[in-house]
């Protein structure tokens, strides 16, 4: 504690949720109850004309601010901090690597509740559990009310009582069926906790025999239990890394440790909490943006708490304090969706792996197709590699084939030789799924007569058709407007869709495989709640032939009728201004060809291309993935590009054309004048969508050989840039190790 002169008060030092360098100095509540006050406590503190939510980052006994001017704490809202020492120097890291206001950065690690500086308690929710009768009910008695019988049948499954949480996360319209149930006296409420008792087992259902690989995998991990190390879980897809994780968790449970899982899409989660409750006798949380606050709050606390065992959660939950940590997993670590494209722009895996050192954990990096920044770090021997070679049980990897549709007739995309392959394959009653990484019916609407084209008048990007809601829709913006009939150029009637959306190839299927059930996934389709859940359940009960969809199908689903997969548009993919593009297509189809022959039944795997020879599709046919990765990071290094160098990009954005511009040379001048001369400095130029919902977007990119040197230059110029007159001008961020340079 700080000790402080006779007379002399004490300084408080928060960090408070703005866009702003710096912290604030605040003196001490008046009636202090406590000297032992420690960082971590949330704070309510006068700012301006209102009151603010602020964390206490240190104690000091001076202020560089005259004392008069500095006002008092009016409350504190924390008796004891809710952040221990190390979750707080992960924070200050990260504000540190980031280049992001601390405040923020602590605002980012709490829930929404507890950032309004609502009480740090645990509401008790409701469980319900089935009756003696509702276990002996047959479902089929319900088949007239079908919500009831769905209902009826998940508590079947589950042998624990299940919360008001855990039912929202299943199925957001649960409580009028509930009801129903209860009026019927199958289903009761209860007061019992799912945190297992001392005297009940870890696990319900027994472990899945592994295979040699598999089981060395399990023995690796589980030797480092209790000491820092990154080992990178690479197993092609269906062969068993949700076997291994779970087989780890167990021996960490066995210690008395909690884990830490984090997925890369809401989708996938469901699933992944259906085969952990049925495995795990154990308190399992649940994190991500689809809960309400006061769920995400429960989630937080009981962790923080030491109350729960295992969290499932977002890129979010990674900040969730864990009082007794013991290993970190991220699924589909290759995974965009890991990196914040917003705000607080950190990598939740990089994050990960600072957060295993500090809290001297393993972290357990899983993939069918690892990042190359993530095999370039096994080759540095930074990461252990544990590789899963073969699918598990007698699943056999797809055969891979590409069809050349150059001056093939084609038909909304599909050609006649991939229909025959669709026809033979649904005569044997098993399923299809169909990729196109594009919504909507079309991505362009073209007059025939004089080539105008409907472009967003906020954007520099075309409309894309929705053909059911008559609307033409920006995708990067959200504008709409009514579908026209007209050429508002010519006025001719001769308007036209060109290319493919999933819409378009929606309408063909249904004429061309009229007797056959079709389903169609994206997010246009799955927007209402429960939506999507209600479609793979569907498909999973061969109630559909079908399945087109967009990247939501690629990772994660387990499809076991589907023996064929066709990826309709390959080429899109392969030229683009974006280095990442190869090493992001040859994962999505390596992703989408996973979905193939995951049971008994064989798989194949249709890549529609005119592009038969192009080395990225020939190498990944003939060497796999591996093959592919090591000739990419060859690459890489050959043109200085990450993971061989060091990237920040900063983006800036006005409503005037010309301020992004002057703005970023302020910036150039300030770097060249501060740079030691081993960053590149590249730009100003136009960002690759120059303007997108009305704002001129402009940025700069630096570059480094070496890691330290960049970011020593850019803790010179961020609180010079702060200063600059132009930059109240602009909206502008930095994103250190951008994944997307858009």
């Amino acid at each position: 504690m700080v000790k402080l002169q006779s007379g002399s008060e004490l300084i408080f030092r928060v960090a408070i949720a703005l866009p702003v360098h710096r912290l604030f100095d605040y003196l001490a509540p008046e009636q202090l109850a406590s000297t032992q006050i420690k960082p971590g406590i949330r704070l309510e503190v006068p700012f301006g004309k209102a009151k603010k939510i602020a964390f206490l980052v240190e104690c000091v006994p001076h202020s560089d601010i005259d004392i008069a001017k500095l006002k008092r704490v009016e409350r504190i809202l924390d008796e004891k901090p809710l952040l221990s020492t190390k979750d707080l120097a992960l924070l200050h890291w990260a504000a540190g690597y980031y280049h992001h206001p601390l405040g923020e950065v602590f605002s980012a690690a709490f829930p929404v509740a507890l950032r309004q500086g609502k009480a740090a308690v645990i509401q008790t929710e409701k469980r319900y559990t089935l009756t003696e009768s509702g276990k002996a009910l047959d479902g089929e008695l319900l088949k007239r009310a079908p919500k009831q019988k769905s209902m009826l049948e998940k508590f079947q499954a589950q042998p624990n009582a299940l919360s008001e949480t855990e039912l929202s996360a299943w199925n957001s319209n649960w409580r009028a069926s509930v009801k129903q149930l209860q009026d019927k006296q199958l289903l009761q409420l209860t007061a019992s906790d799912l945190t297992r008792g001392a005297s009940n087992p870890i696990i319900k259902s027994t472990a899945l025999p592994c295979n040699t690989e598999q089981q060395a995998a399990v023995d690796t991990v589980c030797g480092s239990l209790g000491q820092f190390g990154v080992f990178l879980l690479e197993g092609v897809t269906g062969s068993g890394k949700t076997e291994v994780y779970m087989q780890i968790i167990h021996a960490v449970l066995e210690r008395g440790r909690q884990v830490l899982v984090l997925l890369p899409e809401i989708t996938l989660t469901p699933q992944l909490e259906d085969r952990f409750r049925q495995r795990f006798n154990v308190s399992i949380a649940i994190s991500h943006s689809k809960l309400t606050d006061r769920q995400r709050a429960g989630a937080w606390l009981t962790m923080q708490r030491g109350e729960c065992c295992i969290l499932l959660g977002t890129r979010s939950a990674l900040f969730t304090p864990l009082k007794n940590p013991g290993l970190i997993i991220l699924d589909e670590e290759h995974d965009a969706s890991f990196k914040q494209q917003e705000g607080f722009r950190f990598s939740a895996r990089d994050v990960a792996v600072v957060r295993g050192k500090l809290l001297n954990i393993p972290v357990l990096l899983g993939s069918a197709t690892p990042a190359l920044e993530s095999l370039q770090n096994v080759n540095n021997q930074r990461y252990r590699l544990l590789h899963l070679p073969e699918r598990a049980g007698n699943a056999t990897a797809p055969v891979l084939q590409l069809f050349d549709i150059r001056n093939k007739k084609m038909q909304e995309g599909l050609s006649e030789a991939l229909i025959t392959e669709m026809r033979l394959t649904l005569d044997k009653n098993e399923q299809v799924l169909l990729f196109l990484n594009r919504r909507g019916f079309a991505p362009t609407l073209i007059c025939h007569s004089c080539a105008w084209v409907a472009r967003c008048r906020r954007c520099d990007a075309n409309l894309v058709i929705h053909y059911d809601e008559k609307v033409l829709r920006c995708h990067h913006c959200g504008q709409e407007q009514r579908l026209i009939r007209q050429c508002p150029a010519c006025t001719s009637g001769e308007l036209t869709p060109l290319g493919l959306g999933t819409e378009r190839v929606e309408k063909a299927l249904a004429e061309i495989f009229a007797d056959k059930t079709v389903v169609r996934l994206d997010r246009d389709s799955t927007q209402r709640k429960g939506s999507l859940e209600k479609y793979l359940q569907q498909i999973n009960q061969g109630a559909v032939d079908i399945i087109l969809g967009t990247q939501m199908l690629a990772k994660g689903h387990h499809f076991p009728n589907v023996t064929l997969v066709a990826i309709l548009d390959v080429d899109s993919g392969l030229f683009s201004i974006d280095f990442h593009a190869p090493e992001k297509l040859a994962q999505m189809i390596v992703q989408v060809s996973g979905r193939a022959g995951r049971a008994e039944k064989p798989g194949r795997v249709i890549m529609q291309t005119r592009q038969p020879e192009h080395p990225l599709l020939t190498a990944l046919i003939a060497q796999g993935y591996n093959s592919f990765a090591q000739t990419a990071l060859a690459e890489r290094k050959e043109a200085s590009l990450p993971p061989f160098s060091y990237q920040a990009l900063l983006r800036v954005e006005a409503a005037d054309a010309e301020m992004p511009k002057l703005f970023l040379q302020a910036v150039v001048d300030l770097a060249k004048a501060h740079s030691q001369g081993h960053t590149d400095i590249l730009g100003p130029v136009a960002a690759p969508m120059a303007r997108r919902a009305g704002l001129y977007r402009y940025q700069l990119l630096f570059q480094s050989g070496r890691r330290p040197e960049l970011h020593v230059l850019l803790d010179v110029l961020m609180p010079l840039i702060e200063k600059l007159k132009l930059a109240k001008k602009v909206r502008w961020s930095l994103d250190v190790d951008p994944v997307d340079l858009y």
